[in-house]
């Protein structure tokens, strides 16, 4: 007995001795050529940076790598394709295909085998989008009513079916920064309202919960809810094309118009002449516009210009800070063209009015 434990801490002595600061990402990749290069890429701030390049060699390829302790995405680039992984401490295993990059994988920890299942849905989902709309093309050529209407109920369908999929994969993976980046997704092409979002977050786990993209998202939800009808326009103030201070409180009228733009946006600019339309019309009863633009730093003579070649002859103000403009951080404007219109006391009435529902509105208002 007394060999038999002298040996059990000899043994255990060598695992100590062994349990580095790194983990093993080693992989198959059957058919690629040896030399093939496989980059290792992370995620962070919204930038990719290159860590490693390994070469694939009889079919397989290794490398190590620090052990990561805070949430990250990290992605393999093969052949011009991605395949994204999620890198803590354990080792992990990538099995790619050479004829189906999309299809290949990582496995060692449950975010990516969680991962691996939204992929699998996903790639089902596009198979059967892919299939509708090959049947609707069809059906366009055969004029036939009947069978367009039942597809584009079936792509109703297929689309409520994967809102409702993302959804539950992100109330059920707490522990996924991949989840979390699929919440914040959700909420930019408005599939998850402000509520959602933030019941979403909160029920992630404090790791997850407290990483830069989660604070975000809760501040993002925070101003959806601020900037939503009903609730009192939030104030700001920026700076005129002349230079000076212009506050929303100073440009407001009977009734307000606060549009979000930029030069560079071509939505915009097709919706400008639209707008012109209804000041004209209506600036003499008392509707009012403050421009809000989202234009990059060093572009102002852009801007100026698009003003004047738009003709929008009304207020104008601008950070020139592109999407990290503040004013729409405070009204959650996450696409644009986006217009919100106040009465008198600041109060939001409508949001994103345009052509022919911009003009109905306010000429119900001022007429």
């Amino acid at each position: 007995m007394k060999y038999a434990i002298v040996t059990l801490l000899f043994f255990s002595l060598i695992s100590c001795n062994t349990n580095t600061n790194t983990y093993t990402l080693s992989g198959s990749a059957d058919g690629l050529e040896d030399g093939s290069k496989v980059i290792i890429y992370s995620l962070k701030d919204n930038r990719t940076n290159v860590i490693d390049t390994l070469l694939i060699k009889n079919g397989s390829f290794s490398g190590k790598f620090p052990k990561i302790t805070e949430p990250s995405m990290y992605f393999m680039v093969v052949s011009n394709s991605s395949i994204p992984y999620f890198p803590e401490s354990e080792d992990l295993k990538a099995t790619i295909y050479k004829d189906s990059i999309q299809a290949s994988f990582v496995t060692g920890n449950l975010q990516n085998d969680s991962y691996r299942e939204f992929a699998i849905n996903s790639r089902k989902v596009a198979k059967l989008r892919t299939e509708i709309s090959d049947s609707y093309r069809a059906a366009k050529r055969a004029n036939d009513g009947v069978l367009i209407k039942k597809l584009q109920q079936q792509n109703v369908m297929v689309t409520n079916n994967e809102v409702a999929f993302k959804k539950n994969f992100a109330k059920e993976n707490p522990n996924s920064i991949f989840a979390l980046l699929l919440v914040s997704e959700m909420l930019n092409q408005k599939q998850l309202n402000a509520r959602e979002a933030s019941d979403l977050v909160a029920n992630f786990s404090p790791k997850i919960g407290s990483t830069d993209i989660a604070k975000e998202i809760t501040a993002t939800a925070q101003n959806l809810k601020n900037s939503d009808v009903g609730g009192q326009a939030p104030a700001f103030t920026a700076q005129t094309p002349e230079g000076t201070n212009l506050s929303l409180k100073d440009a407001m009228g009977e009734y307000t118009i606060i549009d979000f733009w930029a030069s560079w946006c071509g939505p915009c600019r097709k919706e400008n002449p639209n707008v012109v339309r209804v000041y004209n019309k209506y600036h003499d009863k008392g509707l009012n516009i403050i421009s809000v633009s989202l234009d990059k730093a060093g572009q102002k003579d852009r801007w100026i210009k698009a003003i004047k070649k738009d003709k929008m002859d009304w207020f104008h103000v601008s950070n020139l800070k592109f999407w990290q403009d503040p004013i729409a951080k405070q009204y959650g404007v996450r696409a644009i063209p986006a217009t919100f219109l106040l009465d008198k006391n600041g109060i939001i009435i409508a949001k994103d009015l345009r052509g022919n529902a911009l003009d109905a509105k306010v000429a119900a208002l001022l007429d």
